[in-house]
Formats: structure tokens, sequence, C-alpha cells
């Protein structure tokens, strides 16, 4: 005998033993793909048809220029907002077809900034690039969202934005990294470092496949990193760099090099000079930090030599000063140990080391190798 069918009208507690309940036939957690996508396309399609109306009454003398940006800058956050969320969950949904193809990163990458050019202008961030060809295994359409995404995640924390590209040195992946300064000011309390383009940049990382990505959130900025595991090619990497005890080209190249020193010791000032000298190398030498920030000021050099004695707190501080001015700088330590000399890895904070009782001896290829790794 087949069962009665239960009406529409009557109390789920009615249902039979072992028969599902009505209010368990629908759950939001089976549908959150299509809430996010039809909300997305409600932000996009309509902020685009308010934009349309803002642009027509510009064009018809109703709203000045200012005004007319000043509607623009929310309207472009809410269409980012969307589009975002859209990208999300396509990626998310496996609906992005990949094709991937050799692409120069740097490229790329440039392209990127070249379209954002204006809006960065208008947003009045100061913009540094260093950009090393290298080349990465992976769709051209997820590489350029996943730069977009990238800076789109990084400008709310700042004005001063660093953006490199280069060759991590291991394991030897392409090495996307982003810094961004506040030069003091904070971001407005509404900042998120979990926003919607960090969970974007997530998500193509999943998807795309062979993109590790770290973060650094503090109270001066943010730092980002991404590494490309499928890595095809590095171009002017530093192992080109040949080191030599005689006057090469590499010599030759130093000529218009200024170097720093740093230390309360007349003597070690005193070598160091001497041994830059021999290399061709100009400096000049102050005895505090105070007095590094004032020489500074008149000339930014090259490299800094800084006595180990007073590698403090002060030291670390006037280090982070200075990397908010220049993405990078290399330093060289003299160190109390006569016979010391260590290279420099390639960390941000890595830092070659240079005997008291070896300056003469090592002090130009230590400075030598650091000034390579910066072309």
């Amino acid at each position: 005998m087949q069962p009665t069918k239960t009406s529409n009208a009557k109390p789920p507690a009615a249902n039979k033993p072992g028969a599902p309940a009505e209010a368990d036939a629908w759950s939001l957690d089976d549908h959150w793909p299509e809430l996010l996508s039809s909300l997305s396309d409600q932000f996009t399609e309509n902020v685009s048809a308010l934009q349309s109306q803002i642009d027509q009454l510009l064009a018809k003398g109703r709203i000045t220029k200012l005004e007319h940006r000043t509607l623009n800058v929310p309207a472009e956050r809410i269409k980012l907002a969307g589009i975002s969320a859209q990208q999300i969950q396509r990626f998310y949904g496996g609906r992005i077809r990949q094709s991937h193809e050799k692409i120069n990163m740097a490229d790329l990458v440039e392209g990127v900034l070249q379209e954002r050019k204006q809006e960065l202008g208008i947003l009045g961030i100061a913009l540094r690039r260093k950009l090393k060809p290298v080349e990465v295994l992976i769709d051209p359409t997820v590489a350029h969202t996943f730069v977009n995404a990238v800076l789109d995640w990084g400008l709310p924390f700042g004005n001063r934005v660093d953006v490199r590209v280069d060759l991590n040195a291991w394991p030897q992946h392409a090495r996307l990294l982003m810094r961004v300064s506040n030069d003091g000011v904070p971001p407005s309390s509404s900042t998120s470092s979990d926003s919607l383009s960090w969970m974007l940049i997530r998500q193509i990382a999943l998807a795309a496949g062979g993109i590790e990505v770290t973060r650094d959130v503090s109270g001066e900025g943010v730092s980002f990193t991404a590494l490309f595991n499928r890595t095809v090619q590095a171009v002017d990497g530093i192992s080109a760099v040949e080191l030599s005890d005689e006057h090469s080209s590499m010599f030759k190249s130093l000529s218009g090099t200024y170097v720093l020193t740093i230390s309360p010791s007349l003597q070690i000032r005193a070598d160091v000079r001497d041994a830059l000298r021999e290399i061709g190398i100009s400096s000049d030498s102050v005895v505090d930090f105070n007095q590094a920030r004032d020489a500074i000021k008149g000339r930014m050099p090259n490299l800094i030599v800084v006595d180990s004695e007073i590698k403090d707190e002060n030291f670390d501080r006037f280090r982070n000063e200075l990397l908010r001015e220049v993405f990078e700088f290399p330093f060289v330590e003299i160190s109390p140990d006569d016979s010391s000399f260590d290279m420099s890895g390639f960390g941000e904070f890595s830092m070659a080391k240079v005997g008291r009782g070896n300056i003469r001896e090592a002090l130009g290829t230590a400075v030598m190798f650091e000034l390579a790794k910066m072309m």
C-alpha cells in the first residue's frame, strides 16, 4: 500500500517517523555559492548603472570633475567588492579554465602597474618597483587577476608601495614582493587584512597551484610575498657575477658607488676608508646613527658599513627607517673577530660580516658581493 502524501499545510511534527522533516529539505549551507553570486552580480550591475548616471551628470555640467571623482571612489570600491566576490566564487567552483603559458612576470607586473597608473596617482600612492625578468608557467588571465588582487589587498594600508619581482635564492622560484608603508598614519579602522582581496589571493593560489603566499602585518604597514614553484627560467641571476681580487670590470663599474661607515672607532673608520679606496669606492664616515641620518639627508649611500659594537635596538630603528625610503638596502658588519669573513644570504635582513683584522683583505669582496645582489 502506497503511503499517503503529506500536505504542505500539515505541521512537520506530524510527519511519519523516519521521514525527513520539511525544515531539513533546504539549507543555506548548500546554497551559499548562489547567494554570493547573486549578491556580487547585484553589486556590479547596479554600480555600473550608477557610474553611468554619474558620467552623464558630468557631461551635462551638473557636477564638477572633483565631485565626479568623489562620487566615483566609493562606487569603484563597491564594484571591486562585487567583482572580487564573483572571481572568488568562480575560482572556488572550478569555473576558470586555465591554459598555462610561459609568462615573464616582470612584464606582467609592469603592465598591471601601467594600467593602474592613473588610479594610483589619484590616490596619492608613491610607487617604486624593481622588476627582474623571471619566467613562470601560469595562465595569463589568472596571473593578471592575481597581481591585481595583491595590489587591491595592500593599497588600503598605506601610501608608499614598493613592488619587486626577482628570483628567490633557495628554492629558486620566481618571487613577487610588495611592501606598503603608511608613514606613521594608521589605515582606516575598517581596513582588514582578511578582506575580499585576500580571500581572492588565497583562492587563486589554491586553484592555480604552485603559488605559495605569505604576509606580515604591522603598525607600519604590510608586506606580501608570493613564490611561484613553476619557474622555468631566470635572467640576470647573481650567479652570473664573478667576484675577483683583480681589478676586473666589476671593480671599474664601482667608480660611482658611495659608502657610509658608522663606527665610534677611528681605527675602523680609517681601515674601511682605505680598503674601499683600493677598489675605487668613495666613502664618508660618522660615529653614530644620528650623524648617519644627517649624512643620508645630504646623499643616499649605496651601502652602509656598520660596527657590530653599536648593533643594538638603535640600529634596528635606523635600518627600519631606511627601509621605508628604499625597498632594500645592503649592509656589511665589522665584527670583533679579527679573522671572520661571512657572505650574507638572500634574506631581507641578512648581512655580510668582516672581522676587524680582515678589513683590508676581505671588505672589498664583501662590498662587491652585496652591491651585485642589488643589480
